[in-house]
């Protein structure tokens, strides 16, 4: 069984500085590739450094709705060039959060728009932190979507299920962190019964949001087994056959990624 860690942050210091030990780890639990996410075009260097230098590592390009304020000036068309790169496999990531006032709600508006049109621009799906914000971030995609098609990927879903039922008309995909295992979470289960098997993906977010049994910790790739488990169980299948499908999910939203020849498909 392999799996993809769909959503992770392995240039943040608490992975960096044990990244040869994350990755061994995560290959161990058969996580067999992780995505990178990107947090802020000016540190996309060193974030892309590591996808390079680890054969099973991918990364985006993209400006989270907390920084919005910092990259103000960030084109649609500079992040479609850094994208051209072979390891870069998606936009963001991006979107809305007014759970904190890190950045202005309309810096944040104008980000997200600029990296919807670098992900239509590009084909690359764009990676969406949506927060507190629903109805903003349903009004955003559907506009945007009218002036034409891109992959949207709602990441580390704790939203209303308005907002997943919105992207999943919209071609989009789900993706679910550890928080899917909390004791807390049932409504959040509830969702994810609800959203078809096609358009599901899982991730970590790691270093947070570790799943349990590891919650407390510092979160990293190899968890993201638990979360699947859990999956599996909310949907009435095998945690093998859940791994498929987020699997064959997973390739065909990020369809830049080379498929290895380990990862065969499940049908």
């Amino acid at each position: 069984m392999l799996v993809v860690d769909s959503h992770c942050h392995l240039d943040f210091e608490a992975l960096q500085n044990d990244l040869h030990g994350v990755i061994a780890r995560a290959e161990q639990a058969g996580v067999g590739l992780m995505v990178s996410i990107s947090s802020r075009v000016a540190k996309f260097a060193n974030l892309l450094r590591i996808a390079e230098e680890n054969p099973n590592v991918f990364c985006t390009v993209g400006t989270h709705p907390h920084n919005a304020h910092e990259e103000l000036n960030i084109t649609a068309e500079q992040l479609v060039e850094l994208a051209q790169h072979p390891k870069v496999v998606g936009i963001g990531e991006v979107g809305l959060d007014y759970h904190y006032d890190l950045s202005t709600p309309d810096a944040q508006a104008h980000g997200f728009r600029v990296h919807i049109a670098a992900a239509r621009q590009s084909g690359l799906p764009v990676v969406i932190h949506s927060r507190e914000a629903e109805v903003d971030t349903i009004r955003i995609l559907e506009e945007e979507m009218a002036k034409g098609v891109f992959k949207p990927l709602l990441h580390c879903f704790t939203s209303k299920p308005e907002l997943a039922r919105a992207a999943v008309a919209m071609g989009g995909y789900v993706s679910f962190s550890g928080i899917l295992t909390y004791k807390s979470a049932e409504d959040l289960r509830v969702t994810a019964a609800e959203i078809p098997l096609d358009r599901l993906l899982v991730e970590t977010d790691a270093p947070y949001l570790a799943p349990v049994p590891f919650r407390g910790k510092s979160n990293e790739p190899a968890f993201v087994v638990k979360t699947l488990e859990t999956l599996a169980k909310v949907k009435g299948i095998t945690t093998e056959e859940m791994a498929g499908i987020t699997t064959d999910n997973f390739f065909r939203l990020f369809s830049k990624t080379p498929r290895p020849a380990r990862f065969s498909a499940s049908t």
